[in-house]
């Protein structure tokens, strides 16, 4: 594992115990109310913010539903706003994912480690029922997209087949949550 990795790893292992601990010792802090007025302190930074998360979530495996739901609660009066840059993020990461799963090392580790099954998928991938697959994937929140994405990448599968089953599947996704969430939640 390269420095670089272990880095990143370190980072999301840091970022992931300190909202447990958080959670744990102070749970009133993830109060909808609560979470508002904490951000609402950054307010002239938090939608560059936000974008720049929704954007790059994907490059390190993090699932976009817990940000689609933060998204929520910084912009209550926008839920079209979260749902946009939701779906960019979605697309900016869905592409990055596709073009550069070599370049990351992954195509290497997965074909050595799994032949059987990356033929598999490179079958599935390249079949007329491949943007269903992906879409029903995307649609599913507790499978990350970004991972179909990585294997599409790696198997060649047509960018358009991908982003296609990507966006209908996350979109709908992301309605339910953006809108479902924010009538919850306000």
């Amino acid at each position: 594992m390269t420095l670089f990795k272990k880095i990143i790893y370190g980072f999301w292992a840091v970022c992931v115990l300190t909202l447990v601990a958080l959670f744990i010792f102070n749970p009133d802090f993830f109060d909808p109310e609560n979470l508002q007025l904490y951000f609402n302190q950054f307010s002239s930074g938090i939608l560059t913010v936000y974008i720049l998360i929704s954007v790059f979530r994907g490059f390190f495996l993090l699932p976009s539903t817990p940000f689609v739901l933060l998204g929520v609660l910084l912009f209550k009066d926008d839920p079209w706003l979260v749902f946009t840059i939701s779906m960019f993020g979605i697309i900016i990461t869905t592409t990055a994912l596709y073009y550069f799963s070599d370049l990351l090392g992954f195509s290497e580790k997965l074909s050595s480690k799994y032949p059987k099954k990356m033929e598999k998928w490179k079958q599935r991938l390249n079949s007329p029922l491949s943007t269903l697959i992906v879409m029903v994937w995307s649609f599913f929140p507790l499978v990350p997209t970004d991972l179909i994405c990585y294997i599409a990448g790696i198997v060649k599968m047509p960018f358009r087949f991908l982003m296609l089953g990507v966006v209908i599947g996350e979109a709908i996704l992301v309605y339910i949550f953006v809108f479902l969430g924010h009538s919850l939640v306000f």
